[in-house]
Formats: structure tokens, C-alpha cells, sequence
């Protein structure tokens, strides 16, 4: 069976308050409704397509100790939960029991998967008596849809989860790319749904005893985990700009990069200055073309972080994409230091 959507995303955060102003008041997402229950509390945020779960309490605190804040859960849409759900187990996944009604099963460390039915709407996460909240008015949405989900694991593993989520939930491998910047080294695979609604960007240390961005992940995050979320916007230069002055910290590019983007884009000029003015990244594909800038994370042990796209035409990661994600993150990492 072949997961059909990323239903939700449920992160698990020390403060939830500081948690969830970043992602209502910086990022632009909108409070919609909160719950409480022994073990936890929960802020359902909504921008688009996207749903994000933000929980705290005692249920958290055993992940976060290990982990840091971060994504516990990667809630899929299935076409046929039950059938998904003895497909998972075939696979290899574990059995986690259930959590509100809905099946659970391993995934990657400690992150999950529910698994929901699919639907055509956006509704909030079935089990929760959610209570609807009235927040402050949220700026215009810019975020669509959740575009892929970035996945840090362990060297020499890439292989074992592309066939894991293959046979497992049916993503089936998509591209792969090796990247090799400054003795520091990565290497990815991305696995995709049929529907291109799920997309998972699998990526891990070249070296195991690398001193690299990965590896360091990795020793922070005490194991596999999700990396970033990228979020898809139209107009990226004004995503960028407007979540800038509300509070965002993104990661900046060094002036030379853009004095090449006129010769690699000869038929968007007009665009490098405001490119430039954003340290937004571009790349493109057989297809078209893409542009995308990453936030340094908000969270205490510098583990998730976020990446904002826009795509025009383009539908793969190419390889100066990918090597641009790689050293801009190598670059903030070595300069704070």
C-alpha cells in the first residue's frame, strides 16, 4: 500500500509557548484549536496544507530528553489504514500499538508513523478533543503545502530505509546524489509517493567519523531524525522577507555566489538583486527551476530547522541544489565555531 499524504506533523517542544509563537508569529502559521489530556497538550497550527501538532507533557519528556524538540511524528494518509498498517509490520516496521483510535508504527529512531485515513480536506487530527482558540489575525498565508521532509540517519544506511519505506509504505526511490565539500562529505537518496504528496529526503554522513554538519546532527539530535521541513510559498523573496522582519533567522550567502546565478540563469536578471538582497539559493532541473533559503533552528539543541521553496517547473533536487543546502549549513556551522 502506498502512503497517499503527510497528514500532520507532531513535534514535541520543551516550552511550548516559545515553540508555538515561533511558528504562529514568525512563520506565519495560525493557532486553530488547542487539547489537554494526563499525558499531554497540544497546539494545532495550520498554514495551507500544512499541519503542525506542537505537545508538550509527560509523554515528551523521555524524546525530548534524548533528542532535543523536534518531530516525533510523521502522520501519513492511507488509502487503507488497516491494509497499511499489515504492510508496515511485513515490511519490518514495529508495531507501536495505537494513540487515539489510529494505528502506529516505527520509522526512522525514535520518529513515528500514524497512519490516518486520507482525505481530500484538511481536518485536524482525529482523537484530540480539540477546543477551537481565537488567535491574533494571522498575516496572508504564504506556505502551501509541506514540499519534502529532510531525514538525517546514520552512514551506510541509505540503502536499508530506501527499501524499508519502499516496501514498507510504497515510496518508491526517486533520486540519489553524493556531495563532497571540503573533506566533509554527504550522501542522500530521496524516496516519493506516487501522488508526490509524500516525499522523503534521505541523507547521511559520507564518513562515520566525519566531523561534519550531518555528524554533528546526528551527536545532537542522539541519533536519526528529522533534519528540516521544507515548506513550499510562491513567492519566495517575499516569504523570506516578511518571516525576516517578523523574527527568522535564516542562513546567509556569500556575495560571490550570486555574481555566478547570471550565468547559470541567463533568462531571470531582473531577479538576482532581489536573490541577492534575500540569500535566497537557486537551481535547476530538465524542468524548470527552483529557489530556496534555510533557517538556522530555534530549538535549544540546534537539531530541526526549517527551508523555505518555491518551484517553478522544477520537480527533482538537483546536485548544485543539494551542494548549496550542504554549504551553507557547513559555512554557518564552521563560522559559529
Amino acid at each position: 500500500m502506498t502512503a497517499q499524504q503527510i497528514a500532520f506533523v507532531e513535534l514535541y517542544a520543551s516550552e511550548q509557548k516559545a515553540a508555538v509563537d515561533y511558528l504562529a508569529s514568525a512563520l506565519g502559521f495560525t493557532e486553530v484549536a488547542e487539547s489537554e489530556d494526563e499525558a499531554s497538550q497540544s497546539v494545532l497550527l495550520r498554514q495551507g496544507r500544512v499541519q503542525l501538532v506542537v505537545t508538550t507533557g509527560p509523554c515528551t519528556e523521555r524524546f525530548i530528553e534524548a533528542h532535543g524538540d523536534g518531530v516525533a511524528d510523521l502522520a501519513l494518509g492511507c488509502d487503507d489504514v488497516a491494509a497499511s498498517h499489515a504492510t508496515a509490520i511485513a515490511a519490518g516496521a514495529t508495531d507501536l500499538g495505537t494513540s487515539r483510535g489510529n494505528p502506529i508504527v516505527s520509522g526512522f529512531g525514535s520518529v513515528r508513523h500514524t497512519l490516518v485515513p486520507a482525505s481530500a480536506d484538511v481536518s485536524p487530527p482525529a482523537g484530540h478533543a480539540w477546543r477551537p482558540v481565537s488567535a491574533d489575525l494571522a498575516p496572508a498565508p504564504r506556505i502551501r503545502l509541506l514540499d519534502h521532509v529532510a531525514i538525517c540517519v546514520e552512514h551506510g544506511s541509505l540503502d536499508q530505509y530506501a527499501d524499508f519505506y519502499a516496501a514498507g509504505f510504497g515510496l518508491g526511490r526517486y533520486s540519489s546524489e553524493f556531495v563532497d565539500v571540503g573533506g566533509s562529505s554527504m550522501d542522500s537518496v530521496v524516496v516519493r509517493g506516487g501522488s508526490d504528496d509524500v516525499t522523503f529526503t534521505f541523507v547521511a554522513p559520507g564518513s562515520a567519523t566525519g566531523t561534519g554538519q550531518l555528524n554533528a546532527f546526528l551527536d545532537r539530535n542522539g541519533g536519526p531524525g528529522v533534519q528540516h521541513l521544507a515548506l513550499l510559498v510562491d513567492d519566495i523573496v517575499s516569504a523570506v522577507s516578511e518571516a525576516g522582519q517578523r523574527g527568522v533567522d535564516f542562513l546567509r550567502t556569500p556575495a560571490s555566489y550570486y555574481d555566478l546565478l547570471a550565468e547559470r540563469f541567463p533568462d531571470m536578471p531582473e531577479r538576482i538583486a532581489g536573490l541577492r538582497t534575500t540569500n535566497v539559493l537557486a537551481d535547476r532541473d530538465e524542468w524548470g527551476y527552483l529557489l530556496q533559503l534555510f533557517t538556522r533552528s530555534p530549538y535549544p539543541r540546534n537539531t530541526l530547522f526549517y527551508e523555505l521553496i518555491q518551484r517553478r517547473g522544477a520537480r527533482g533536487f538537483g546536485s548544485a541544489n543539494i551542494r548549496a543546502l550542504y554549504e551553507a549549513v557547513e559555512r554557518d556551522r564552521l563560522t559559529a565555531r
